[in-house]
C-alpha cells in the first residue's frame, strides 16, 4: 500500500473495555491501509489497556476529556491520513474500500469525510433516530464523532486540530471543516445503544439535543458535560 493512502487511527477512551475490541476488530478489514492505531486513554480503570494491546494498539495516558485525548493521540500519528473513532463505535463491512476510494483522491486533500450512522439495536426507534442524524448531517453538516472522521493530516494541522474541549469537541471542528468540506461516506459506523436503552431514546436525543443548544448559546463546554452525562 503506497504511504499516502496510509491511515492512522486515534480512539479516545475512559473505559468500559466491553466496546473496544470490537472497534479494533473491525479495523482489520483494511489490511495495511491502517498503518498505525493508537488509544489515548483518560484514565480506565477495567481492561481497555488490555484488550488494545491486544489489537497491537499504541495505548497512551492522557489527562480525561474526549477533546484532549484526541489532541494527544493525533500528535503521536505519524501516517498521512488520520481516522477519529470512538471506543464504543465500529465500522461496518464495505467501510475500507470506502475510505480507500475517499483518501485516493487528491481533490480530498483539504476535505474531511464522515460515515452513516447506525445503532446496534432493532427497535423502530433506533431506525427513527438514524433518519434524524441522517438528516442532520446532510441538512446541517453536523456529523457527530460517532460517524468518524477521515481527514487528512496536513489539512488537520492547518484547521488546527481538534480543541481540549471535554464535550463538543466535534462539532467544533467540524464547523471549521465547513459543510462545503465534508463528504458522507457510503458506509455505516456503528454505534452501541446502549446509553439509548438504559436511558430512554426520547430522554437520551432530547439532552443531546439540549447540549447542542447551550453550546451554540455559548455556554462553557465543561458545564454543558455536567449536564451530558
Amino acid at each position: 500500500m503506497p504511504p499516502e493512502t496510509t491511515l492512522g487511527i486515534v480512539i479516545p477512551t475512559l473505559g468500559p473495555a466491553a466496546g473496544l475490541g470490537r472497534c479494533l476488530e473491525a479495523l482489520g478489514e483494511a489490511g495495511s491501509l491502517v498503518g498505525e492505531v493508537v488509544v489515548a486513554d483518560g484514565g480506565s480503570t477495567d481492561a481497555t489497556r488490555a484488550v488494545a494491546t491486544r489489537y497491537g494498539a499504541r495505548v497512551i495516558d492522557t489527562v480525561r476529556g474526549r477533546g484532549a485525548q484526541l489532541v494527544a493521540g493525533a500528535a503521536l500519528v505519524t501516517a498521512p491520513w488520520l481516522l477519529f473513532l470512538h471506543a464504543d463505535t465500529w465500522l461496518a463491512p464495505g467501510w475500507a474500500a470506502a475510505a480507500r476510494g475517499f483518501v485516493a483522491d487528491p481533490g480530498n486533500a483539504a476535505r474531511a469525510a464522515a460515515f452513516r450512522f447506525t445503532l446496534d439495536d432493532a427497535a423502530p426507534a433506533a431506525r427513527r433516530l438514524e433518519a434524524v442524524v441522517a438528516w442532520r448531517s446532510r441538512a446541517l453538516a453536523l456529523p457527530y464523532g460517532d460517524q468518524g472522521l477521515l481527514i487528512a493530516r496536513a489539512f488537520y494541522d492547518t484547521l488546527g486540530g481538534f480543541r481540549p474541549l471535554p464535550l463538543m469537541e466535534d462539532v467544533e471542528l467540524v464547523r471549521r471543516i465547513g459543510g462545503a468540506r465534508l463528504t458522507l461516506l457510503d458506509a455505516a459506523a456503528v454505534t452501541s445503544a446502549e446509553r439509548y436503552r438504559r436511558v430512554g431514546y426520547l430522554r437520551r436525543s432530547a439532552r443531546n439535543l439540549t447540549c447542542l443548544g447551550l453550546y451554540f448559546a455559548g455556554l462553557p463546554t465543561r458545564a454543558i458535560a455536567r449536564l451530558y452525562g
